[in-house]
């Protein structure tokens, strides 16, 4: 193996000097590991952790290596991933459910009704009149199918696309938007979805003082800050030979593109940078007063690095200065002195037990800690006498790091909980990091349990489904690992969104009910396996996400009540007017399917419009697994049926006799099929909402509906007044003073839902005082 190499299959290193391998690809984490050929490693340890291991689609980084081939094709770690993603079957969304069910019922209902009229038409006048009840009974069939209700579901949810690609959420598979509104439990990653992706210095400890330090990302603009006081600390020497060590001591570059700060080079690195220039020190200026003479380069062996320059600003009479980095208490052990101010202190055991606490003390935040360490030299040294050279250092300090939470999550993480939604962290890093980060966000609380990967190994099917209620931090998993908490959360009744990026992802996206991959860092297998990508890798985007998908569903439910409640409606007229002994069917099945396109369609399109309610992020999501008629929507759909039905009944019958004493007989078919069009009109403008009344509402909230409610009624209006159109639908040429009589029915369905509403607020009123 050598740098740039993509490995081709797995493997045991035999060597591996100074071997660097990114296996973001399989861990999902984006830092390099350091691989050591001579290590032996328990057989539980997890896929993270094997660092004497090499794996398939892994990248060498760094230095070179001699591996022994353990695992080709489908046997490597790659190779089960891909064997999970074809074993995992996809399900239906709640919304196809629902819909299926709907359908189910409409066909058995239509034909439950066409048996009635035949058999019930038949027993009461004869089976004479077989062919008229059969007429009847088709027009019913055709009436109580909502023909438009496909086209206006999948114009809702591309339009709910259209939005959440507005919110950086791009949706691949149509009905994810609606399932998104039934999530119950967020599970992410956390390197870059929760975090900024961005290694940034939260402490500085130097031998006098400790400082925090404010800032977001690599751009060097930020403060110290004295912990205690959290007031701006004026720059010390000790921390100023620190911040010169950072950026002596770094290979990185610090670079501003388009006004962001950009990082060449590593990430830990970087956040060296960005903290110098924090305290005013910067590259640029730093090589022309301290130019870079040698090196000895860091090595996972080493765990250390050291540069020397020539010190042409700085008091002492030496010539050169070394500057050291690196583990902790690697550097601790080669020191004898420490830096307090301007003075420079004999190192003493109670001191370096001191910093080693500290130490343990920031590694305990989930901080990746370095410290720093200088030495005067009188001349260069040779590569060779590396080892002597970096002995009696004077200690500088040491400063603790962190991929920084992304400022937009934590609130994202409370609005989470007060929409009933539970966010879960899920990582391939260290617990300690997790914990931290997880605290910080409000994922977890001081003292939760957490839960490693190699702990849930041990754990069986039904063990795991105990645990995952109670733990809301998994550390150090591995890709079977993410499926069996996804699998573990499905069977308790959970509804699980689940994120990722990498390869590692894709089965437990697949397997997710809804997948969510990352659009920036995200690779291709896994953006393939998901239903949505996130287009900035943001938290705070899936919960956006959610509420664009409740308001989905809301609107989804009030135009199948509007639709179905008027088609009720109009079956029980048709089957009505034989019944009561009037001639022939009111309406054609050409002025059906107007009704059930037009006047249905064009308002429910508009009615998909309706933007999100107060409260739609204050309540728990609804069950995934209600039926489409649950929480009233069944009983809501009947009465107003039965309502609209009877209203136009009574006009029906009036109608009738009036015709039939003057001017065209069949004109009343026209006031019923007109009546029946205007009072949907009434009912799309009260069914917006269901708590508040229609004159609360601001009617520029949806302009929409006024817009579809007026078009629908000039477009009935020319039905009726224009010949061509006269001829076409069968309709006839109604007197003014008969369509107002339209027109007053027509209004008595939209005061009959207004004085529902009316009479739910007493109600709801009368039970809480």
């Amino acid at each position: 193996l050598e740098a740039g190499m993509q490995i081709p299959a797995d493997g045991r290193l035999l060597e591996a000097p100074n071997l660097q391998i990114r296996e973001a690809a399989l861990t999902g984490e984006a830092e390099a590991v350091n691989k050591q050929a001579n290590v032996i490693l328990a057989e539980d340890v997890s896929l993270g952790d094997r660092i004497n291991l090499v794996f398939q689609g892994t990248e060498v980084v760094q230095g070179r290596g001699k591996v022994l081939v353990t695992n080709t094709g489908m046997t490597t770690e790659l190779g089960r991933i891909a064997q999970m993603l074809q074993s995992v079957e996809s399900e239906p969304t709640p919304l196809q459910r629902r819909m299926s069910q709907l359908g189910n019922v409409l066909v058995s209902g239509s034909l439950i009704l066409v048996a009635i009229v035949v058999i019930g038409g038949s027993l009461r006048t004869g089976w004479q009149n077989l062919e008229e009840l059969l007429e009847v009974s088709l027009s019913m069939a055709v009436a109580v199918v909502p023909e438009g209700l496909p086209a206006v579901v999948t114009v809702t949810l591309a339009l709910g696309t259209q939005r959440m690609v507005r919110r950086n959420a791009l949706i691949r598979k149509l009905p994810a938007v609606e399932t998104l509104g039934s999530v119950t439990t967020i599970c992410s990653d956390k390197t870059g979805t929760l975090t900024q992706n961005k290694m940034v210095v939260q402490w500085v400890q130097t031998g006098s003082d400790r400082f925090q330090v404010t800032g977001e990302g690599y751009a060097p603009i930020g403060e110290f800050l004295h912990p205690d006081t959290e007031t701006p600390v004026e720059m010390t020497p000790d921390l100023q030979t620190l911040l010169t060590a950072c950026v002596a001591c770094n290979d990185a570059l610090l670079q501003q593109k388009h006004q962001e700060w950009k990082i060449l080079g590593d990430p830990t690195e970087g956040a060296l940078l960005s903290l110098a220039g924090k305290g005013g020190i910067f590259q640029e200026t730093l090589e022309k007063q301290c130019p870079r003479l040698a090196e000895f380069p860091f090595s996972s062996e080493r765990k250390r690095m050291s540069v020397i320059c020539q010190a042409l600003d700085f008091p002492q009479e030496e010539f050169y200065l070394m500057f050291t980095k690196g583990s902790p208490e690697l550097i601790l052990e080669r020191c004898t002195q420490i830096q307090e101010g301007n003075a420079t202190l004999t190192l003493s055991p109670e001191q370096k037990r001191q910093i080693l606490a500290q130490n343990n003390d920031m590694a305990a935040q989930g901080l990746r800690v370095l410290g720093f360490a200088y030495k005067p030299l009188e001349d260069i040294p040779t590569a060779e006498t590396e080892d002597s050279t970096e002995q009696g250092l004077i200690w500088l300090g040491l400063v603790g790091m962190l991929d920084a939470p992304r400022k937009e999550v934590r609130e994202a993480v409370l609005r989470c909980r007060e929409a009933g939604i539970r966010p879960v962290m899920i990582t391939g890093d260290h617990q300690l990091t997790a914990s931290a980060i997880a605290q910080q966000l409000g994922i977890a609380n001081p003292g939760d349990h957490l839960l490693t990967g190699q702990e849930l190994q041990k754990l069986n099917q039904e063990e795991l489904e105990e645990e995952v209620e109670k733990v809301s931090v998994y550390a150090r998993v591995s890709p079977e690992h993410k499926l069996r908490i996804v699998q573990a959360l499905q069977r308790r009744g959970k509804f699980v969104a689940m994120t990722g990026d990498g390869v590692n992802d894709a089965p437990a996206l697949k397997q997710a009910d809804i997948g969510i991959a990352m659009g920036i860092t995200g690779t291709d297998v896994s953006k393939e396996a998901s239903d949505m990508i996130l287009l900035d890798d943001n938290f705070a985007t899936i919960v956006r996400a959610t509420e664009e998908g409740r308001v989905v569903y809301s609107n989804i439910r009030r135009f199948i009540k509007y639709i179905l409640g008027s088609n009720i409606g109009e079956v029980l007229v048709i089957a009505s007017a034989p019944l009561i002994g009037l001639g022939g069917v009111p309406l054609s099945p050409l002025q059906i399917l107007w009704m059930n396109l037009v006047t249905d369609g064009l308002p429910a399109l508009a009615l998909a419009m309706e933007p999100a309610e107060p409260n739609v992020m204050k309540r728990p999501p609804f069950d995934p697994r209600e039926s489409i008629f649950a929480r009233g929507l069944g009983l809501y759909m009947v009465r107003i049926g039965i309502i609209f039905a009877l209203l136009t009944i009574v006009l029906m019958v009036w109608a009738y006799d009036h015709a039939q004493s003057g001017g065209n007989p069949e004109r009343w078919k026209t006031m019923v099929f007109t009546t029946l069009c205007l009072a949907q009109m009434g009912h799309a403008l009260a069914i917006r909402s269901d708590s508040q009344l229609t004159i609360h509402l601001n009617p520029l909230s949806n302009p929409y509906v006024l817009g579809a409610v007026g078009l629908t009624t000039v477009l009935q209006l020319l039905l009726v007044y224009v010949t061509p159109l006269q001829n076409f639908f069968g309709t006839h040429w109604l007197s003014p003073s008969e369509l107002a009589i339209c027109f007053g029915f027509s209004l008595l369905m939209f005061v009959w839902i207004e004085l529902e509403k009316l009479v739910n607020l007493w109600v709801q009123r009368y039970r809480n005082s």
